[in-house]
């Protein structure tokens, strides 16, 4: 099923805080993922980034995808291959301003991203 980028991103706007919450320490691209949220809605991110964005965060908070979220060992692989396939090609987008944001929201505001 298709959506548009405004129904992606009101998916995301409705749902990414909770489900990255929620899955904190359990999928191994909640760092990347966090960024990826503060790039997509940063108004000077280029408007195809911040849809590609968006479309993959979407896919990551919606529960009921190719392979349920609940599925243990198996749930969060789809959303992985999503979102790695959308960040590899805009990843040069986001910038450090981004990555402290997302520490921040993730409770590692000292930690330093390495570039």
């Amino acid at each position: 099923m298709s959506r548009t980028p405004e129904e992606n991103e009101k998916i995301v706007a409705d749902g990414f805080a909770d489900k990255a919450k929620k899955t904190l320490g359990r999928i191994p691209f909640s760092d990347e993922a966090a960024a990826a949220y503060y790039c997509a809605t940063d108004p000077a991110t280029p408007n195809r980034v911040r849809v590609t964005l968006m479309a993959a965060l979407a896919y990551f908070v919606i529960p009921t995808d190719m392979v349920p979220d609940f599925i243990a060992g198996l749930g969060f692989t789809d959303d992985a291959a999503v979102f790695w396939a959308a960040w590899r090609s805009v990843a040069g987008h986001v910038t450090e301003r981004h990555r402290a944001r997302a520490r921040s929201f993730l409770g590692r505001v000292d930690e330093q991203a390495p570039d």
